[in-house]
């Protein structure tokens, strides 16, 4: 079991990634192993790493491996996000990619090669680390193809399986450099829980309109079908909280309750699902709630089964001296900007003493699946599958009221996949059941938050 902190850097937050210091990485990364997180994930800025289409530089490169050694001096493992992207409201395209240059960023043919380019050098930059623990392609960057983002690359979901796959691809080619798909049988690799890819772990992460909004092109299936586990960022700001309270079931259980209904894409019951991104946001989780909150959240994604870790976002406060961030971004550390740790810090930390590292198992959820009608009985796709499972809706409020009933979550099953019986049985449910009929929505299904408010 993996306890993890998404680094958000003390000094500059993410702008130090400009004149690089290693003094105040290592300061704010002993800070976070004395938490007792056993990994961090971070984040190059892309346009500085590739700040022309065809030229990545190597200072960059060699900064990123200078953050991954740093960490291994404190006991800790880091997974490297490449397409940055987004992060807490600001976006970050290298200017060859918009304004007077813009082009689809996922099907303009020389876009994609030189991003994979990018995506190669950043792997094999850090590949021969042994506390690697993976590659994370970019943070939530189906954000940039759809609405609500002001000016969407728009995509088909094709296009969008097409790129991800190009992307994986170019990850794992640069960790081939270093032969890191080789067995490792210790480290990293071993504790990952993935048992179907040895080495470092390669994944996809998207924000939740790939499991609540049906116009977002990326969608579940890109989730589950690229990489070597199925990510899940849970932010309750989504309509969770407003629904159900900052404490109610429906907000501690919603990082439970994604892992439950991303798992339902895979097609390996034994892939690892990763709660990747989830923190308290104080916009709707009061301070005086958060390390309740925290903890909650923490034992109910517990239950879910193959769960490869918990990585909390995020390490520090945004320093106040930054302006134009959401409110909520000032108070999202586990440690204040100064390196005090929090109410929040202090709850993390008891969870990952009780828990990280242990080979506890997932509490027996209840052997009946519930099962999400994304197919018509003549088996064509179902409309609106995805805005019955947002906070508030149908599908939603019947899996809520069957953990509450039961005291952990149900695995969701869904009816297209209802025929393939050896699937079921290795996820362990026995029997299914229908959403009843009597099951009303929560409340009118809430859009997912606008891409700004989320880390």
């Amino acid at each position: 079991m993996r306890f993890g902190v998404n680094y958000t850097p003390s000094v500059g937050w993410f702008h130090s990634w400009l004149d690089f210091s290693a003094s105040d990485t290592a300061r704010d990364l002993e800070a976070i192993a004395s938490l007792g997180a056993d990994h961090v994930r971070v984040f190059p800025l892309w346009p500085v790493v590739q700040p022309n289409r065809t030229l990545i530089r190597q200072q960059a490169l060699d900064d990123v491996a200078r953050v991954v050694d740093i960490a291994a001096s404190f006991g800790l493992d880091v997974t490297v996000d490449a397409l940055q992207g987004h992060l807490s409201s600001f976006d970050f395209l290298p200017s060859w990619l918009d304004s007077w240059h813009r082009r689809n960023m996922f099907t303009d043919p020389d876009v994609v090669a030189s991003t994979a380019a990018y995506v190669r050098a950043l792997a094999a930059a850090v590949a021969d680390r042994p506390n690697l623990l993976g590659i994370t392609i970019g943070n939530e960057v189906n954000q940039f193809a759809h609405a609500p983002h002001p000016s969407p690359h728009a995509i088909t979901a094709e296009q969008g399986h097409t790129w991800a796959a190009a992307m994986v691809a170019a990850a794992r080619s640069g960790l081939a450099s270093a032969g890191r798909e080789a067995p490792l049988g210790s480290g990293a690799a071993a504790a990952s829980g993935n048992g179907s890819r040895s080495g470092p772990l390669v994944t996809v992460a998207q924000y939740d309109a790939a499991w609540y909004d049906d116009a977002q092109p990326f969608g579940p299936e890109h989730a589950a079908d690229h990489g070597d586990a199925t990510v899940t960022h849970s932010w309750v700001f989504n309509g969770a909280a407003a629904v159900h309270g900052a404490l109610g079931a429906g907000s501690v259980r919603h990082g439970e309750y994604l892992l439950q209904l991303a798992a339902a894409w895979n097609h390996d019951a034994a892939r690892p699902n990763w709660l990747q991104e989830v923190g308290a946001p104080t916009n709707v989780v009061p301070l005086a709630d958060a390390p309740a909150f925290t903890e909650q959240t923490i034992r109910h994604a517990l239950d879910v089964q193959h769960l490869l870790g918990v990585t909390w976002w995020c390490s520090h406060d945004v320093s106040r001296s930054l302006a134009d961030f959401p409110e909520l971004e000032y108070d999202l550390g586990l440690l204040t900007n100064e390196g005090r740790v929090k109410p929040t810090g202090e709850r993390f930390r008891a969870m990952a003493r009780e828990f990280g590292g242990s080979d506890r198992p997932a509490r027996t959820a209840p052997h009946v699946g519930l099962v999400l009608d994304d197919v018509r009985p003549d088996g064509t796709p179902a409309p609106g599958v995805r805005a019955e499972c947002a906070p508030g809706g149908r599908f939603a409020a019947a899996w809520l009221a069957l953990a509450e009933q039961h005291g952990v979550g149900p695995r969701v099953v869904l009816r297209s996949r209802l025929a393939d019986t050896e699937l079921l049985a290795a996820r362990g449910v026995t029997s299914t059941m229908d959403v009843p009929a009597d099951t009303d929505a929560a409340h009118t299904p809430i859009s997912v938050a606008h891409p700004a408010t989320m880390p």
